[in-house]
This record gives structure tokens, sequence and C-alpha cells, in this order.
């Protein structure tokens, strides 16, 4: 087994230059606390940006500097101030963490930002690209690194890389107004496993897959020519025992071993004991919705003016981006909100907001967090919240209330919290009240089912569980039915294919031979395809079969002057050796008249969709149709014609975004059985990609060779990836 390579902006190791030495700390942030599990001895790298730019480093401390990683499991990837500015502060931080957090008016469609972010990219996949080899496992972390998983895995297709967003991903309607929405979808489907926090934020990602690059996408499956992605949610927890335990040595320390915050604390509960404390800890930053909180905390205390002199709000708001103009301002009216409402409310004994704009260390953490009697934290839109799992770690005695933002992805799990709409001032301050009057025995039940869920799910299960899934998706187990046709597979069966006496072979035509086109009519057949198929069907005791659900018009077009055996219309058609159709089946087409009217009310109510009139079938086509929307379309379509036909000898098929009403004693099964009757034949090669398929897979027999195209449950045998791969291996056939 190979090492693990894990990738994020910045490494866990914080380097200092002063008085030209070097010192380096590892950090103690959530995702390098995380990663612990994963990220340790000699089996893994961590590569990421150092925190120093170029201009930073010294030419004498460079191999100082990569020493130091090193020792610390760790490759830098030196970026510039300029690659910083535009890479970082610029499109990281204006275009996507704005829109992600549904800020729309606050992000700035750059296009030098978007430039400089997709150099970045490349800096670190060609670092990754250096380091990496093919049995490595490499997980890359979030948005600032979105195009990095597919410039990995275009020069190292059997790579296996996971991507984890840590945090929202946007709806459809949000991610759309990007303008390089397409390329940032494409970057993470480099990646084997894409992970979240949340299964909204996995609903809202596979509908955009779907909508904008029109993929198929089963259940949470994304599946591409050559491979299937797997998205999941793995909602990210904290050092549980790290939280709980410091609480526990906080509470054992007596007199002057408490540190000066905690005394301080114990000093206001003492002159003080009926007050309540409330504790809001954030970074600065417009998603948190400190100002709302604010300002809810003032609407509170004039609904409730007996709880003036009762209650103290002390917020923590730790320093981010400062050099962003967004924050600037936001750090602007915070102070002027604190102000306002502390000069208006404030008695000689009371000032209802303790406003601190600084970080604290950990030990002080721990003492906000046990002090307070409740922690009330309100993003207004927010990946997960890990201060809110930290706060019920804390609370070793049970006591305290959670009142936390519904908009948080820790809401889902944290659902005995207080979960409010921080944008309803009401309901926030109906909340306060109800957990300042909450009894203990309803607080301890709740952090009682609380805690026992987040001891269980800590930050290194997190881990685990998305490396367990990330080796068992690339490792494919269970997924499909059929075998992939690797080297050893298709030698075998060139070999059968030169040694047989008589040999027939079944082609479908669209996703098969060719791609498919918004317009069926589009998908005429190349050059390449013509060469192809004249050398299989010029070759000697070989009889071959063009099988398709098109319309014996199209094909005459296409093909008749090529003498090919061709069976149209899912096996209404069939045509020998250049000679004109005739019925192969008995078939009526007295219903079309009852069905087309129905499948023309469709097409007035679903833009895009057409109908394809074939002799004796009809198709309603919707691949041009909003993904979804023809989903839904095609699923109530389905009922209606269900319920129309009843006991009549018609059937539907669905196809791949299409439709098709047809007499039911017609199908590609049938069909080739018929062929297959006429003569002793020693090998029987049948490929396709749709479900019509299926009836030709089911129907031959249990020698015969049978390929699905694509990464799907099939009856076939073997499956292959993509029109490339059916026409590479139907060359090995004519060599």
């Amino acid at each position: 087994m190979g090492k693990t390579i894990i990738i994020s902006n910045r490494l866990p190791v914080q380097l200092q230059i002063s008085d030209g030495g070097l010192s380096a700390q590892p950090s103690v942030g959530g995702l390098a606390t995380g990663m612990k599990s994963v990220h340790h001895g000699g089996e893994s790298l961590w590569i990421g940006w150092s925190g120093l730019t170029k201009e930073d480093i010294p030419s004498e401390l460079e191999g100082e500097i990569d020493k130091a990683l090193a020792e610390n499991g760790c490759s830098k990837v030196g970026l510039t101030q300029h690659e910083i500015d535009g890479f970082y502060f610029g499109f990281s931080n204006r275009t996507i963490w704005p829109l992600f957090h549904y800020f729309l008016e606050y992000t700035e469609f750059e296009l030098k930002f978007w430039e400089i972010y997709k150099s970045v990219n490349q800096k670190f996949a060609d670092a990754i690209l250096e380091k990496a080899d093919d049995n490595d496992i490499i997980w890359v972390h979030d948005y600032q690194l979105m195009l990095v998983p597919q410039m990995v895995k275009e020069k190292r297709p059997n790579a296996t890389i996971g991507f984890f967003l840590h945090i929202p991903f946007p709806s459809y309607e949000i991610f759309r107004t990007l303008p390089w929405r397409e390329e940032v979808l494409e970057g993470l489907l480099g990646s084997d496993l894409i992970g979240f926090h949340t299964y909204d934020y996995e609903r809202h990602f596979l509908s955009s897959v779907r909508r904008l690059l029109g993929l198929d996408v089963s259940f949470n499956d994304i599946y591409l020519e050559n491979r299937v992605i797997k998205v999941d949610s793995f909602p990210m927890g904290i050092d549980y025992d790290k939280f709980h335990n410091a609480a526990l040595k906080s509470s054992a320390l007596k007199g002057k071993e408490r540190t000066d915050l905690q005394k301080k604390l114990d000093n206001h509960k003492k002159a003080a004991p009926d007050t309540k404390l409330i504790v809001s800890i954030d970074r600065l930053d417009y998603s948190k919705g400190i100002a709302k909180r604010i300002n809810a905390f003032e609407y509170f205390l004039n609904k409730y003016p007996e709880y003036k002199e009762k209650v103290r709000l002390i917020i923590l708001a730790v320093p981010s981006r400062a050099n962003v103009p967004q924050y600037k301002l936001l750090k602007r009216e915070i102070d002027e909100l604190v102000g306002r409402i502390n000069g208006e409310l404030s008695t000689v004994n009371w000032t209802p907001i303790w406003y601190f704009y600084r970080s604290l260390p950990f030990e002080n953490l721990i003492d906000l967090y046990t002090s307070s009697d409740i922690a009330w934290l309100t993003p207004l839109r927010d990946g997960m919240n890990l201060v809110a799992k930290e706060y019920i770690a804390t609370r070793t005695d049970k006591t305290g209330v959670l009142i936390l933002s519904e908009m948080a992805g820790s809401a889902y799990e944290m659902n005995e919290a207080l979960l409010i709409n921080p944008n309803n001032f009401e309901q926030q301050a109906d909340t306060l009240k109800r957990a300042i009057t909450m009894p203990k025995e309803e607080q301890m039940a709740r952090n009682m089912f609380l805690q026992n869920r987040l001891r269980r799910y800590s930050v290194e299960v997190w881990a685990n569980e998305f490396m367990d899934s990330l080796k068992s998706q690339k490792q494919g187990t269970g997924t499909y039915v059929s075998q992939k046709i690797s080297p050893e597979i298709l030698e075998w069966i060139t070999s059968k294919y030169n040694t047989a006496k008589k040999r027939l072979l079944f082609l479908d035509y669209d996703g098969t031979l060719t791609g498919f086109h918004k317009d069926p009519q589009k998908a005429s057949p190349d050059d390449e395809l013509y060469q192809l198929l004249d050398a299989l069907h010029h070759q000697e005791n070989t009889t071959l079969f063009l099988i398709s659900g098109r319309d014996k018009e199209t094909f005459s077009r296409w093909f008749l002057d090529k003498k090919y055996n061709m069976i149209v219309e899912h096996g209404v058609w069939i045509s020998k050796d250049g000679k004109e159709f005739r019925l192969l089946e008995k078939v009526k087409g007295e219903w079309m008249e009852k069905i087309m009217p129905v499948l023309e009310s469709f097409v007035d109510r679903t833009p895009g969709s057409f109908i394809e009139e074939k002799n004796y079938s009809l198709a309603w086509h919707y691949r041009n149709t909003d993904p979804d929307f023809g989903e839904k379309r095609a699923t109530e379509l389905n009922t209606v014609l269900t319920s129309l036909i009843g006991n009549d000898d018609i059937s539907v098929l669905n196809g791949n975004k299409v439709m098709e009403v047809k007499s039911s004693n017609v199908n590609k099964g049938r069909a080739s059985v018929r062929m297959l009757g006429e003569d002793d034949y020693d090998f029987v090669f049948a490929i396709g990609d749709d479900w019509t398929d299926e009836f030709m897979f089911q129907e031959l027999p249990q020698n015969a060779i049978t390929v699905k195209v694509g990464l799907k449950k099939t009856h076939a045998r073997y499956h292959v990836e993509g029109v490339s791969k059916v026409r590479g291996l139907l060359k090995e056939f004519t060599n």
C-alpha cells in the first residue's frame, strides 16, 4: 500500500522567522487535529502553503524551512504575494466564499482572480504529481483547491483522489451565476470521492452536475465514460476528549492555579449569582450573522426588560481577512452597534455586552465555554460550525443550553439544541427567554444525547470514515454486476473471435458506436466509423447487424448503400445486404392516433422536448430539457401512458432521455434471437448502452459475449467505459 498525501491551502505547521532564525510549531486547528489519524509516521505527506510568501523567505533559509517541514511530514508550495492576493484574498475569498455562503452582493467575478486561481491550483497539482506514486491515496481539502483533482487525474488517471468541501455548496440557482461554473465542477470530478458536511450540500452539488454538465446521476453516483464518482456526506466532528478533558482539568484548578480570565469570570458570578452569561464565539465574518445577533439581543432586552441586568452577552470575534473591504466594513458596523447598545442600556453595575476582538488561547476558550450558561450561535450560513460541538463537549455536568442557527451544518446532527432562524428576531428573543428559564433537568437530558453522539462521531472517526469510503470506492466494492473488459479479457474475447467458424455481431448505434447529440439527426456516422464497419462487414464468416431504435428512413440514408444488415425501431424492420427494409414483425399502428395527442401535450408543457414519429412507434425525447424537470415529466408521462394503455398490446420503453411507445411483441431481444436461429454461430457478440439493449443481453444464450457501454448495473457479462473504448474493442476484431 502506498502513502497518503493530504493537500490543503495551509500546512498544519506554523513557521516564524525572527532575528534570522526559524521556528516551526504544529497548528492546533480543527483540520490539523482531525487528520492526525491519517497524517502520521512516514506513511503520509501533507502538501500546502507554508504561510510565508517567497518575498518573506531569505534565500539562506530555504533549505532550513524545507528541512523543518519535512520533520513534520510536510512539503511546501511556494507562493508569491501576487499569487496570494489573487488566489486567496481574490478568487477564494471574494468570489467563492461569498457565493457559496449566498452573499451574492459581495461576490466579485474578476477574470484576473480566476486566472491566478487556476495557475496556483496547477502549482498545487504539480507539487502532488512530483511526490505521488500511482498507488498513493490523495486527499484534497476545501474551496481553495477545487481544480486540483482533475489536474492530477489528467496526468495520473489511476490515482485515488478524494476531495472534501468544508464550506456549504450552494443551490443550483446560486451556483449557476459563477462564470466558470463548468470548470469548477469538472475540476471536482477528477476525484473518486467527493465529501460534504451535509446531505443538502451533496444534493445541491449533484443537481448542478446534472443540470450544467448533463451527466447521469443515480442516487449519489455520477457516471462518467470511464469511471463512477461517489458523492457522500461526512459531518465533521471535533476532538471530543480534548475539550471534555480540558474542561475537567480547568474545573479542578483552585485559587491561584486558575487563569486570569477564569478568576474574573468567577468574581463576576459571585457578585451577580443570578446573572446568566451568554457566549458567542465566531470568526469576524459576514456569514456568521454577528451584527444580526447583536440587534436580536437588543430586541430581546426591549421585549423582555425584566432581564436587563440579569443577562450579559460575551462576544468573541476572532480577526479574519482584515484586508478584504467587506470585513473592514463589518468590523466597523459591529464596533458601532456594541458601542451604541452599551451606551444606551448600560447601568452603573451592568454592561449588556462584553466584546472582544481578538483570538484567545485554548485554555481561555475553555474558560468561556465552562462559565457560560448559554451558547448562542446564529450564522446566516455555515458549512458546519464546530464551536457548537466544542461548547457541548465542555459541559461536564451536562448543564448549559445551546441556541443554534438552523442554517449551520451542525444543526442537522444537533436536534436537541434550540434551533432558530437567524433572521427571525421574534423567535430569537423568545428562544433566549426559553434558554434562560430552562430547568436543569431538561438541559441535562438534551445534552446527554448531544454528548453521546459527539463522543461517538469524533473528528478522528470522520477522517477514517472518509478514507475507508475512498478506498472502497476505488476498489469498486459491490458496484457492478458486470466485469470490466481488462486487457486479459479482451485478449480472450479476441482469441475466441479469431478461432470462430461463424460469427454474429449485434451493434447498437446511439451511445455505443457514436455519442449522443441534442439533435438525433446530427449523430451521423463519421469516416472512422464507416471504415470500422466496412472492415467488420467484409470479414469472412462474419454477420454484422446494426440494431437500433432509429427509424428506417434515417438508417437507409446513412447505411443502405453500404449493404450492412440492419434492424431498426427495436425490431420492427429489417434490411439485409442493402435490400429495402421489410417488416420483421407484424405490428399495428392504430394506437398511435390515440397516443400522439398525449405526447403533444407533454411537449407543450416541457420546453426542449420533442416527438420522433417512427413507422410503428412514437418517441418522446427530453435530452434538451432541464434534467430534473425532464425526469419529473418522464415519471408523470409513464404513469399517464401506463394507465391509458391498459391491457393493450403496447409497451413503454424508458431509454436514455427518451421514452418510446411501441408494440409489446417487439424488442431487440426477440429480433436478435430470430437472427441467431438462422444459422449455426459459434461466436455471438452484442453491445449496447441502453435499457432497450437489456432485452438482447437477457435473450441471447449464456455463451454469448454481451457488453454494456457505461458503468451501470446490467444483464451483460462485461462492460466498457464509452464510445472510444467500443471502437477500440471492435478494431481488435479487424486486426
